[in-house]
């Protein structure tokens, strides 16, 4: 089911609901895509940035990443069943594509992670295709070599990890160029998954307080923060106050 938060598009699914959606998204065939919507990248979107919001709306699944957005879901009336963040349903997905013979293209992050992480990719899920793997450190006019690049390889699934709202921008710059597949820009996953960052642990993740556990690893990532006071501001304002 889809809903509307603060005007843009959610799909209020499960993460096995989101992961039978890609498995559909495959199967149907054409250029696809996924976001994983946390609260910076939606607080950028309805305030100042109306290009993300546009490729927000014309993405074919949006994920409520991050437990701000199911806070904002429940402050709006909209209840989202889980959060569904990008690493969780990446992960999910290459168990889904080992199984099914889907290949995948890993894109971005320094040079040497994506094969760091395709190589543990492939131990934990024998029978993995990696179609192929790519840092994130090109330049602008290197764009057109590394879209044929991928369009070559032909994945079923495309992983971009630019940072966001790059990634996302990166995607919707190419994917009608890219063939038939389905991208999803997943942050700091492939870090995470080559072992060169440790996730936050289990109990901070059960206790929806990762996003602490990642500051404490990244302090750099404080000046980030000050966006979840104005994006609670933002949902209480339209949701609460304003009707009273």
């Amino acid at each position: 089911m889809r809903v509307e938060l603060l005007n843009v598009p959610v799909d209020s699914l499960t993460m096995e609901q989101c992961v039978e959606r890609v498995a559909e998204l495959i199967k149907a065939g054409g250029p696809r895509r996924v976001i994983t919507l946390n609260p910076e990248i939606l607080y950028r979107a309805v305030q100042f940035d109306h290009t993300l919001l546009e490729l927000i709306n014309r993405a074919d699944l949006v994920t409520a990443d991050g437990e701000g957005i199911v806070w904002a879901g429940r402050v709006a009336g909209l209840p989202f069943p889980e959060r569904v963040t990008g690493i969780d349903l990446m992960l999910r997905l290459v168990e889904r594509a080992a199984a099914k013979g889907w290949s995948i293209y890993l894109l971005g992050s320094a040079p040497g992670v994506a094969e760091e992480a395709a190589a543990n990719l492939i131990r934990r899920y024998p029978g993995l295709q990696v179609a192929g793997t790519r840092h994130g450190y090109f330049k602008p006019d290197e764009e057109a070599g590394l879209a044929q690049a991928i369009k070559q390889a032909a994945p079923q699934l495309l992983f971009v990890a630019l940072g966001a709202p790059a990634q996302e921008k990166w995607i919707d710059r190419h994917i009608e160029h890219l063939g038939s597949m389905v991208a999803i820009g997943v942050g700091g996953s492939m870090d995470v998954i080559s072992g060169r960052v440790v996730r936050a642990p289990l109990w901070m993740r059960k206790l929806k307080i990762e996003w602490l556990g990642r500051l404490l690893k990244e302090p750099s990532r404080w000046r980030r923060m000050l966006v979840l006071p104005k994006f609670a501001w933002l949902v209480l304002k339209t949701y609460r106050f304003s009707r009273k």
